[in-house]
Order: structure tokens, then sequence, then C-alpha cells
């Protein structure tokens, strides 16, 4: 890694000195060596023949999960690994493709859930933020990305969570203007999975976001206008909001891991298949995948 520091010369001119330091990536040998074997068997598949890349698999292993953790900038990757920042930025998204590969499909993701014991898993969207993009929206002058919840371009992640928090699936994105409920319905595939999921009389618990949602996805009892809830309704929701709280902590567990998902510069698109790969990443640091 070089840390590049400003040296006044005899003239009063300054002048840039490069000075190397030793850093520590917060992984297992183990996360390294996976991605690294991902992207030896993605070279092997396209035919790349050896000694025709500027990094080993290693190397290029170690420079897709800093981008991760620590979020760093892709230009100072290609300066610590002295390769260009086209080349970085090709080997930053050869990472995301064979981490997202690995990604569980929904369906298998709900099965494992089952066969562990889960007695109900969480539903919540999490809104990553991403740099300004000029799409125009269904309302004229408001970007199709842009989130007015959070005043931000951002981009909309259904997570699906264990009942202590753990992450179990997270869908590809949608832009960050729409609404949980609208997000959900754009997956196809994801309603017909959790109506599979409740037939055996196991809640999904989601908030008052899902509230069209209802038949399948368990939320809290809204206050009626000008009315009040009734006891039987507080003793549910208190219930309710208490498990879905510990659900949500998946949203917050991936976000505090990685810190490239706090903003995205790159195309918003590509959000998804990133957090998917972050996904597999954590699953394979922890060992855990239900």
């Amino acid at each position: 890694m070089n840390l590049v520091l400003p040296q006044i010369n005899f003239i009063g001119v300054p002048r840039l000195m490069s000075v190397t330091y030793t850093a520590t990536l917060p992984v297992r040998d183990l996360t390294v060596l996976y991605l690294s074997s991902l992207l030896h068997t993605q070279r092997l598949r396209c035919g790349t023949r050896k000694h025709r890349r500027s990094l080993s698999t290693y190397k290029q292993a170690i420079l897709v999960l800093r981008w991760f953790l620590d979020g760093t900038r892709v230009k100072q990757l290609a300066v610590d690994h002295t390769i260009s920042s086209s080349t970085a930025y090709t080997y930053l998204h050869e990472g995301f493709a064979v981490l997202a590969a690995q990604a569980p499909a929904l369906e298998s993701a709900l099965l494992a859930a089952k066969i562990a014991g889960h007695g109900h898993i969480s539903i919540d969207g999490t809104l990553i933020e991403t740099d300004r993009v000029r799409t125009p929206g269904p309302t004229r002058g408001v970007d199709l990305w842009w989130s007015g919840k959070h005043s931000n371009h951002k981009g909309n992640i259904q997570v699906i969570t264990a009942p202590d928090g753990w992450p179990l699936w997270t869908s590809q994105v949608r832009p960050g203007r729409e609404h949980d409920t609208t997000a959900l319905r754009a997956h196809p595939e994801i309603m017909p999975a959790l109506t599979a999921w409740t037939s055996d009389d196991l809640p999904v618990l989601g908030d008052l976001g899902y509230e069209g949602e209802s038949g399948t996805i368990t939320v809290a009892f809204k206050k009626p206008k000008g009315g009040e809830l009734t006891d039987d309704q507080k003793a549910h929701n208190k219930t309710h909001n208490g498990k879905r709280a510990i659900g949500e902590r998946g949203n917050s567990m991936l976000k505090t891991t990685f810190k490239a998902l706090r903003n995205i510069s790159l195309c918003p698109r590509k959000i998804g298949t990133i957090v998917k790969a972050a996904l597999v990443i954590l699953h394979t640091e922890h060992d855990r995948t239900t």
C-alpha cells in the first residue's frame, strides 16, 4: 500500500513522495483462498493463458476484498497493485460476478431455513446510496433512482433474514424511489416463495411498508383513523415488532461489515450483484448460511 505525502524541494515547490507501509485485511485466509479459487476457475473457463494477467488470482482476491471491506477507492487499488484503473475495474467486476454466482437461490435459502428449524423469517428493504444517476423517472424532474424518503440517490434491495437477523438472501436492485411493496412485487420470484413458506404455518415478518401484501407477510396492526387499537392488537404489535427488530439486524450487518455498501459509486444497476457478492463473503467468512 502506498501513502503519498508532500515533500518540499529546495526552491519551495512541493513534490510527491511515496511511502510504503504494511496493512492488515480483517478477513480469514480461508476467505481469500476461496475467492482466489473462484477466480482461478473463471480464468480456466475463459481459457486465460498463464502469465497473461497483471495480478495472480490471490492478489486479485485481495484487491476485491479491500474494496468491499475498506471501501478503498479504485484509483488507490490501481496504484497499490501497479496496474491501470481500467484493469482494476475489470478485476473488481470479475470478483463481483464469480462471488454473486455462488449466492443461494431464494427457494434454496428458504428450504435451508426450514431444515434449520427457523420458526419464522423476516423481510425488509434496505437502501444503498449511490452517486447521482440522470435517469428520468415517472415524475417530471425527478431521477428514477431518487429516494424521497432519504433525499438522495439510492437502490432498493430486499433482504430476507433468519430470526436472529442473519442475512439469508438478497434480491436484485430496484430504483430507490420505489417503496418496499412496489420493489417486492417487481421481483416475480419472491411472493410465490414466501407463500410456499407460509403454507407450513411459518410466518414472514415485515414492517408496515408491506401492508399491501399482508395476506402473506405478517405486519403490525395500523392504528385506525380516529380510533384506538384493542388490547389484543397492541399485544400482537409488541410481540411482532420485537421479533422483527431483531430480523432487521441483517441490513445493518451488511453495511457495517462492508464499507463499500454505504455508498456505491459504480453503475447502480450493479448494486444487486454487489450485495449478493457481499452476502457470499459474509457466509464464507463466518462459515454460516442459515
